[in-house]
């Protein structure tokens, strides 16, 4: 039956009168915006930690509801051009009309676009420029945590509790690196092999403390008796676990003390888990005050508690932030504070990194292990000068001075020391500065033959700005044409294949600019003018090797940073020194090493205060070390 025409056209005003289901409305941001800037991985960048940290488009950490994540897309309107919204920020951005390191995320002209479009419009009509739609800020739950000794924290409080230190834990399986340190609590798991090491450890350990009898005085008495069993194991045990014991805890090990005295009792409580592991916020308050004395004492000795925080927590002075501070300063002036920071900055800068390089020897015969060794010392001088000297830390990128031996003192081409790793300065024309003149830096941020400035740039991101780099998208390509003798280039020019490839431009636009700034340096630190590029004849061939040299161009830059060109280590390290990115990152790896875990979206006050303490003291770790931990166990309400 046919459709009369006046009929079809009432019909076609009528569609056009109802709403579109999918037309914008508050709730069109969650259900429809939102997957397409997932697709975009726009949030790989835009985060908390990410490259574009800085800028004003970022994404909320943690799960949102369907109310924050409209909150969150109402507060966009920011970056609209309410004039001319097709030319708005928002969407200009990740379809790359206007410059946008991150690369083109969502392609002009397809339907992710109109869907964005769509929102973009929704704002300009619906918003004003004062409107504010901010999402409430979330404190930390600080749910009960557990967190197992390192190998590292296990040597020192078997040294502490027995006086043994024969660090039997170097023994143990190794820890791996995650959030750049070993102590992340999420990786501690026991496997079957630590498990078996643990127990292999304890009966060593037990056996060596009375071989020959009681030698160190563990035992507080000289008889066999219950009363004598009982009186070692209160004292021994509030030790080894870092708090007094129940009353079946005290039957339990009792029982022990008659099967195998002493001895067998140690061994016990060393395969305890009360002894591997420790509670941060547990559920029996009476125990608070004693996790708070473990907290201090494994941040700032990666030890266990001494006689004084015992008392402390006993008398309840750690439960109020000033006798935390107290504490912390005093436990500052002991000599194992000095070894947790070198641990910390060994992590932190991954001296295994450097020990682990290999370098070719025909290029590089002067790298050798001594002189590896001396280069992690280099550094570890630095950071110990700048920490308990109270220096501005941020001189750890921007120093003109130098901690160097004789080797890396000709390696860098400065005047030898008047005693090994003394201070020298480093001239102007030397162009090196701080971590990041180091040969510390730069050979372990190299390949065994050559310079890698993606692997340069990649360290500064991650460990001196603290920003997530997306990882590359599967089966990329990462190979670099290789040099030829009729045409050679440099690196610079070899890496413009990632920046002509959209799917690798994204994130090497991110880092290998920064990379470029050091080419100046070789693969084991070593300045050089120009490019050596050396050309061997094959077998077959007749002649010698051809040498070319090539100029550098060493033009670099932050992405994502103001006024951030560089063209030397010392040029961006006077720009780090000065930039907040930066000095927060300091404070969010102490965090990060001191918390054993990343830092949440409940973290940020906590951050904000260490950080505010820290540039108020002129940038002294000491006291940033004194701000995280008061504020870790006495969150600010903002």
């Amino acid at each position: 039956m046919a459709v009369r025409p006046a009929i079809l056209f009432l019909a076609i005003l009528l569609l056009a009168a109802q709403k579109d289901p999918r037309a914008p409305g508050p709730e069109y941001f969650a259900s429809t915006v939102v997957p397409v800037l997932h697709k975009a991985n726009c949030e790989g960048c835009h985060n908390g930690g990410g490259v574009a940290a800085g800028t004003r488009f970022k994404f909320p950490e943690g799960e949102l509801s369907k109310e924050e994540l409209t909150r969150f897309g109402l507060s966009l309107h920011t970056l609209i051009n309410r004039a001319d919204p097709s030319r708005s920020p928002l969407l200009d951005k990740p379809t790359q009309r206007v410059a946008h390191a991150g690369g083109r995320r969502i392609a002009p002209g397809s339907g992710d676009e109109a869907i964005l479009r769509s929102w973009i419009d929704y704002l300009a009509t619906n918003t004003k420029p004062a409107d504010r739609f901010e999402i409430a800020e979330r404190r930390g739950d600080r749910k009960p945590v557990l967190r197992r000794l390192t190998n590292t924290q296990y040597n020192n409080t078997v040294r502490d509790l027995l006086g043994d230190d024969t660090r039997i834990a170097e023994q143990f399986p190794p820890e791996d690196f995650v959030n750049g340190f070993r102590n992340q609590f999420q990786s501690q798991s026991v496997s079957p092999m630590l498990a078996e090491s643990y127990a292999a450890g304890a009966e060593k350990l037990a056996k060596s403390a009375f071989r020959g009898g009681d030698t160190r005085g563990l035992v507080p008495c000289k008889e066999t008796t219950a009363a004598c069993g009982a009186a070692f194991i209160k004292d021994f045990g509030r030790k080894a676990f870092r708090r007094p014991l129940s009353d079946n805890e005290q039957a339990r090990y009792l029982k022990l003390w008659t099967m195998g005295g002493a001895q067998m009792v140690v061994e016990g409580m060393l395969q305890s888990p009360n002894f591997l592991l420790r509670t941060e916020n547990g559920a029996d308050p009476a125990w608070r005050p004693y996790e708070t004395a473990s907290r201090l004492s494994y941040a700032i000795w990666n030890s266990m508690p001494d006689a004084e925080l015992f008392r402390a927590a006993a008398a309840g002075e750690l439960g109020a932030p000033e006798g935390v501070e107290k504490q912390a300063r005093r436990m500052l002036r002991d000599p194992r504070a000095r070894t947790t920071v070198d641990e910390f900055a060994t992590e932190w800068l991954r001296f295994d990194s450097l020990m682990a390089a290999v370098k070719e020897r025909a290029s590089f015969p002067m790298y050798t292990p001594e002189l590896a060794q001396a280069m992690t010392e280099e550094s570890r001088k630095l950071v110990e000068h700048l920490v308990w000297e109270n220096r501005n830390f941020m001189e750890l990128y921007s120093a003109d001075y130098a901690f160097v031996s004789t080797p890396l003192a000709k390696l860098y081409g400065v005047p030898a020391p008047a005693e090994e790793f003394g201070k020298v300065t480093l001239p102007a024309e030397s162009e090196r500065s701080g971590v990041l003149g180091q040969a510390m830096f730069l050979a372990a941020t190299a390949k065994p033959a050559e310079t890698s400035p993606t692997a340069r740039g990649l360290f500064v991101r991650e460990h001196f700005l603290c920003q997530d780099v997306p990882q590359p998208p599967p089966g990329v390509n990462a190979n670099l044409p290789l040099n030829s003798r009729d045409k050679p280039m440099t690196n610079r020019e070899r890496l413009g294949v990632h920046l002509a490839n959209e799917s690798c431009a994204s994130c090497h636009t991110l880092i290998d600019p920064i990379g470029f700034g050091f080419e100046k340096f070789d693969a084991v630190g070593q300045r050089r003018e120009k490019l050596k590029i050396v050309f061997t004849p094959e077998r077959k061939e007749k002649g010698k090797p051809e040498t070319v040299l090539l100029d550098l161009d060493t033009s670099g830059n932050i992405a994502g940073v103001a006024n951030s060109s560089f063209r030397s280590p010392r040029e961006l390290g006077t720009i780090l020194a000065g930039n907040m990115q930066c000095q927060q990152c300091v404070v969010k790896q102490l965090f990060r090493y001191f918390q054993g875990r990343m830092e949440k979206a409940g973290d940020a006050a906590v951050i904000r205060r260490s950080f505010d303490d820290f540039r108020k003291s002129g940038f002294h770790f000491q006291e940033l070390m004194v701000s995280v931990l008061r504020w870790s166990i006495f969150p600010p309400e903002s």
